[in-house]
């Protein structure tokens, strides 16, 4: 097949496999984006086609207002401890389950099980526990240790530290499996050698296991990242609306539906939208630039090096090919062909 056809059938799968996601892409994330990004300059209240044109004023009371500034406080503090806990937390169960134990598969399951439990039924089961007379102040009353028991929701200085508890446990077991996937990859060899070398079980796990992971590491904290600057769902139902604000655990997505949805005011809301959105995308694309190049740049660099070398590998192939064909067709020229044949060689 000519090489033209190839690459025009190529081009046709890749339309036609990638177009239907690219469609969807395009209609339910950068039209609505788009449409948010138009509804924000009206005073909108959610009805009728808007009319009343503010211009950049939503945007301006936004970043003046704050409420907004406590709120991106509060998601810059939950993004650095869910790194700070969740990280280490993670990394020191993945290497403890990744050893042969009894009951490693039921652990494994343990952990994850929160995970995998509907943030309604978290926030709900939580928010009735840590009530001032619910469960845990309760079983802190009866183990002697009653001076603990506190308003664990309600309280500023406690309130987003019982989140940070709450997200912890609610979303560790992610981490620890995702990690358990990367350890699978190291070859055990290495440890091995190690070993053989005289080296200790945490310093091979310092010095080989955790660079190795460090891909692993590098996509977990990203999708912690993007994580921690769109929480809405367990602040929502565990503090409500209006309790978010005062308790100190307010973050911009329940800013958002408070000022904007709640409020009546669809054309802020829609702003409050752009602007998370914006802000979500300048730190993925830093963070990308400044983490993640290192790993897809790691792995086009293989994939071009491989290429080049198949290529390299079949023009080597054809040449002595041509050359023999030649030197064949030439066999009867004497000294030309000769001449020709130490050429090739």
């Amino acid at each position: 097949m000519p090489q033209r056809k190839r690459d025009t059938r190529a081009r046709l799968e890749v339309i036609l496999l990638a177009g239907p996601a690219l469609l969807v892409f395009l209609a339910f994330v950068i039209f609505p984006v788009l449409m948010a990004a138009y509804y924000g300059f009206f005073s909108w209240q959610g009805y009728g086609p808007p009319t009343d044109f503010v211009g950049l004023k939503n945007y301006l009371t936004i970043l003046q207002d704050p409420l907004f500034h406590d709120a991106l406080a509060h998601n810059g503090f939950i993004l650095v401890f869910s790194l700070v806990l969740q990280g280490p937390i993670a990394v020191v169960l993945a290497l403890l389950l990744n050893r042969k134990m009894r009951g490693q598969s039921l652990i494994r399951v343990l952990i994850f099980v929160p995970y995998v439990i509907s943030e309604v039924v978290v926030g709900t089961g939580w928010s009735l526990m840590l009530q001032t007379n619910g469960a845990i102040n309760a079983m802190l009353t009866n183990m002697g240790l009653g001076f603990l028991a506190t308003d664990w929701l309600s309280d500023p200085g406690i309130a987003i530290w019982t989140l940070m508890a709450i997200i912890t446990w609610k979303y560790i077991g992610f981490a620890v499996i995702l990690f358990l996937a990367g350890l699978q990859g190291i070859p055990e060899e290495l440890h091995e050698a190690a070993a053989i070398d005289g080296a200790s079980y945490w310093q091979i796990q310092w010095r080989i296991t955790l660079p190795l992971l460090a891909p692993t590491l590098r996509i977990w904290a990203f999708l912690s990242i993007i994580g921690s600057l769109q929480l809405f769902d367990l602040v929502y139902i565990i503090w409500g609306q209006y309790i978010a604000s005062t308790a100190g655990t307010s973050t911009m997505a329940t800013y958002m539906v408070s000022e904007g949805r709640n409020a009546g005011n669809y054309g802020y809301g829609n702003a409050v939208a752009v602007v998370l959105f914006l802000i979500s995308l300048v730190v993925a694309l830093i963070y990308q630039r400044a983490v993640l190049r290192k790993d897809t740049d790691g792995a086009l660099t293989g994939a071009s090096g491989r290429k080049r070398g198949s290529r390299s590998r079949a023009s080597q192939d054809a040449v002595p090919q041509d050359a023999v064909a030649d030197a064949d067709a030439d066999a009867d020229s004497g000294a030309d062909a000769t001449t020709q044949k130490e050429y090739v060689r």
